[in-house]
């Protein structure tokens, strides 16, 4: 069974963007069937999208219109502006403030109703306009966690040089000149309400910059602490099924070979609660050879189309798995789920495990 994408994730353009949950597949060659052969490990995650598919979770009842001619509150003078780094990020702001404004340059005309001209002089000491690059934008009422932020300026006595536009540090160079588009729009007068749609609407997806993936951290989870469902009402012994997570769950809270000191476990009674679920049923999403399977969902914030931090794991387990088995299964995919793709990586009772010894206490 192929995982299906969690894709409906979308911010204010003024509001950070936490991520959007993808999923991240388990190896095509689990390491254990029904009868402990080899089988196929494929990985099963929930499917979550919004109504419309689409990405953006803001739609507009009526389509933008461009604005008719008016005078242009700013002159005729080409709008010079500066790009401030208060911060040092040293990062290279400039072309990114060029692109927002070669865009309004050739687009202000038929949004805006006037055109417009600026020069981009980073060191301007008198600029018309000054973009600060900011760790956090607190300069902006009603907008908490702010991407970005500027004034609206529909004539020339709202002009206070140099006219103060703020954008956050941290996202990717296309989402930084998305924002910089959007909060240069409302200086020309431009509303959330008004086109280009794309641009000026009160919602986009903003990606961070890039960041190390998943299965390149060593601990591939915001934090050690957590929640867990249990479904065992396709076992013929719950209670022993039960027993067996925990005994898991147990000898990872004992910090194994390469699991953090601070890593618990708690069990809830909602799986929409549970970052961790295990499941046992008749119909699994695994192979038929398969005992058991897994799969987990993660945030993607940079946008790569890998996960950078997991959100949650489901385990399946088939029904016909031997009891005695359930935990070395449960313990297997906790050590993948915990950064632990290879089984060189994985604590000693997961690496090349016999028959007898899957079914031993090896928690011990």
């Amino acid at each position: 069974m192929s995982v299906v994408s969690v894709r409906a994730v979308s911010v204010a353009i003024l509001v950070v963007l936490a991520g959007c949950a993808v999923p991240v597949e388990v190896p095509s060659d689990g390491p254990f069937g029904a009868d402990d052969d080899a089988g196929d490990g494929t990985a099963v995650s929930q499917t979550r999208t919004d109504s419309s598919g689409d990405p953006t979770a803001v739609a507009s009842s009526q389509t933008p219109t461009a604005r008719s001619d008016r005078t242009s509150p700013w002159g005729q003078e080409p709008i010079v502006v500066a790009v401030r780094d208060p911060t040092g990020t040293d990062r290279n702001w400039a072309p990114l403030v060029r692109e927002a404004a070669a865009y309004w340059e050739e687009n202000a005309e038929r949004y805006a109703g006037y055109p417009v001209e600026y020069v981009v002089r980073p060191d301007a000491a008198d600029p018309d306009v000054a973009v600060r690059f900011v760790e956090s934008v607190d300069d902006c009422e009603n907008a908490a966690e702010a991407a970005g932020c500027a004034p609206l300026i529909q004539h020339s006595g709202q002009i206070q040089r140099p006219v103060q536009v703020s954008i956050r540090t941290g996202f990717s160079d296309q989402s930084t000149a998305l924002v910089l588009k959007h909060e240069f729009g409302h200086t020309l007068g431009l509303t959330h309400e008004d086109a280009p749609e794309d641009v000026m609407r009160s919602a986009s997806v903003l990606y961070t910059e890039s960041q190390l993936d998943a299965t390149e951290r060593e601990f591939p989870w915001d934090d050690g602490e957590f929640t867990v469902y249990l479904d065992a009402s396709g076992a013929e012994n719950p209670e022993a099924v039960r027993n067996q997570v925990e005994r898991a769950l147990d000898y990872y809270e004992g910090a194994p070979p390469g699991v953090p000191d601070n890593v618990s476990f708690r069990f809830v009674g909602d799986p929409s609660n549970a970052e961790v679920t295990v499941r046992v049923a008749e119909d699994t999403p695994c192979s038929a050879e398969a005992a058991s399977c897994a799969g987990t969902t993660g945030w993607d914030p940079d946008g790569d189309g890998a996960v950078e931090t997991y959100a949650g794991v489901e385990i399946a387990l088939a029904a016909d798995t031997d009891t005695d088995a359930v935990g070395w299964h449960v313990g297997y995919w906790l050590a993948y789920a915990l950064g632990m793709e290879d089984d060189a990586e994985k604590p000693p009772p997961f690496r090349d495990a016999t028959y007898e010894e899957r079914r031993s206490e090896w928690w011990r």
